[in-house]
């Protein structure tokens, strides 16, 4: 596994790098400087030598230093870097003491000495850097004049120390921000090796495309899957050429780009070495809190096969379904067959008594009556698929359903109320609107027959964007239909049922209208959910698609 390479902020090397050059070059100003200045001067023997002396031992010193550091890896000891500050503060005393010591106008370089304390060394060799500086300052001006100390030296060694607690405290912060700043770089950098391992290993292809539909990204899944070099397409705009080659990906990509919208299920397909794939694409959008375009990344796979295994299991369940419908069904004749046959054996051995013979006769017509109705409404089940499928106002549609439903007797007898909110638009969507109106009232009507005596049914109609919609994969926004009633609710082993074929809890129910909701909705493609309303009673919603091109 890879790991980043430790950072530092302040690079200490490269500081005492800095500090040997700039160490060399004031000594040798200041040396030039005091030869300048002394030369020919009566009793200037002595510090001439001592100012060529101290330059010379410094050449020494640093270029030990320098030799040391070369052969030493990694970050330079404490007492290394203590040996450096105290040599440069000697040697800026021994400079300004040449110059005329308190009056010298070299002395501001032990404000640089204290600065490059503050920068090595931790808080407290930071400060008392800075006091030795003062103290040698200090004691150097008291040597040098006459009458003892004054308030002006005193005055100007207060400062020194002060600016000695002061850099010495600035810099222990900045230097403790900067290891802060260092762990965090290394955290990114160890971050950004470990993305890139990942999605370099992902079998899931990667795409990112800029706010221009040009390819920022591409990783080596993606680049497989789609039989292209990133190369060749980088920095380049590829909804165009993505669309052509896998038609419905650029466009679903161009979407989230314009729209700041992602997709989260869609299907595409592509061509390549003579077989067709099937990809399962979603989308996601880099919001940065600024109008579109966006950038947007998707991610893709091939879904060939797990698509064969669904269609596999979709057959298998379609062939469990038609056995326990049948199973259902059978149950639904075998009470009513089982009371004709029985009154038939009556029938057939003789009634004496006319009026028992007119009860079993009466049945006979009413059990085949009740068969005739349940096979009807069967076939009428079974033969429901889409018919016609046109631009449909479902907004239309639903306050015709519930005009409908008020006239019900299930809704007159008993009191119910139904208050319904719609928007003020058209709310467009392609469907069979003779499908999509039975649907409607069934959903309706069941909310009215559950809701109980004085009972009430809201029905809300709202369109939502994609992002809230379970279904379908395509679909960028949906007109939503909630129908929530006053009843005592579902438990959650009747949710499981509730859309089963003859499956119901009322006595009198034939346990169909429901099952046609579900499969009208999902002929049109959409979804229904079922749940506990807020308040109390039962809440159905219907997703279906919206159409933004009508």
């Amino acid at each position: 596994m890879q790991t980043a390479a430790p950072s530092s902020f302040l690079d200490v090397r490269g500081i005492l790098r800095w500090v040997f050059l700039g160490r060399l070059s004031l000594l040798a100003a200041i040396v030039v400087a005091a030869w300048v200045g002394l030369a020919g001067a009566e009793g200037t023997d002595d510090a001439l030598t001592v100012a060529t002396v101290t330059l010379a031992v410094s050449v020494v010193f640093t270029a030990g230093s320098l030799l040391f550091l070369a052969m030493r890896a990694g970050t330079p000891s404490r007492t290394f870097r203590y040996l450096q500050v105290v040599f440069d503060v000697v040697a800026v005393t021994v400079v300004v003491h040449l110059t005329n010591g308190p009056a010298s106008d070299f002395s501001p370089a032990y404000v640089l000495v204290i600065a490059e304390a503050a920068l090595l060394l931790p808080l407290p060799g930071g400060v008392l850097a800075g006091l030795l500086s003062s103290a040698l300052f200090g004691a150097d001006a008291l040597l040098l004049q006459e009458g003892g100390p004054t308030p002006a030296l005193a005055l100007q060694v207060g400062l020194f120390t002060v600016v000695a607690v002061a850099i010495g405290i600035l810099g222990d912060r900045l230097r403790r921000t900067g290891m802060r700043l260092s762990r965090v770089q290394s955290e990114l950098e160890q971050l950004r090796l470990d993305t890139s391992v990942i999605l370099d290993r992902l079998a899931t292809g990667v795409m990112t495309l800029d706010e221009g539909g040009r390819l920022a990204y591409l990783n080596p899944a993606g680049a497989k899957l789609l039989g292209i070099d990133p190369s060749d397409w980088a920095s380049q705009a590829v909804v165009e050429r993505l669309e052509a080659m896998t038609p419905g990906f650029g466009a679903v990509l161009r979407r989230s780009i314009e729209d700041g919208e992602p997709v989260r299920r869609f299907k595409s397909y592509l061509q390549r070495d003579g077989r067709r794939i099937t990809l399962g694409i979603s989308t996601t959008v880099m919001d940065r809190g600024e109008a579109g375009p966006f950038s947007a990344t998707a991610l893709f796979q091939d879904i060939t096969d797990q698509e064969a295994l669904m269609l596999l299991n979709r057959r298998a369940d379609r062939l469990g379904a038609v056995a326990e419908l049948s199973a259902s069904l059978a149950h639904e004749i075998k009470n009513p067959l089982a009371s004709i046959r029985s009154a038939v054996e009556q029938l057939s051995r003789g009634v004496a008594d006319p009026g028992d013979r007119e009860v079993l006769e009466r049945l006979v017509l009413a059990e085949s009556d009740r068969l005739s109705r349940l096979l009807s409404e069967f076939l009428d089940f079974s033969g429901l698929r889409m018919g016609r499928s046109e631009p449909v106002d479902f907004s239309t549609l639903v306050g015709r359903v519930v005009e409908v439903a008020k006239q019900h007797p299930e809704a007159r007898g008993r009191g119910v109320s139904l208050e319904v909110d719609l928007p003020d638009s058209e709310a467009r969507l392609v469907g069979d609107p003779d499908l999509l109106h039975r649907a409607v009232f069934n959903l309706v009507l069941n909310a009215v027959q559950f809701s109980g005596d004085a009972g009430r049914v809201e029905i809300d109609l709202r369109r939502v964007s994609g992002r809230e919609v379970p279904g379908p994969p395509d679909a960028s926004a949906a007109w939503r239909l909630r129908v929530r009633d006053s009843g005592p609710g579902i438990d959650v082993d009747v949710a499981q049922r509730i859309f089963d074929p003859f499956y119901t809890t009322r006595q009198d129910g034939n346990g169909l209208g429901l099952a046609v909701v579900h499969r009208a909705v999902e002929a049109h493609e959409g979804a229904v959910l079922v749940g506990d309303a807020p308040a109390g009673g039962a809440e159905f919603t219907l997703f279906l698609p919206a159409d933004d091109d009508a």
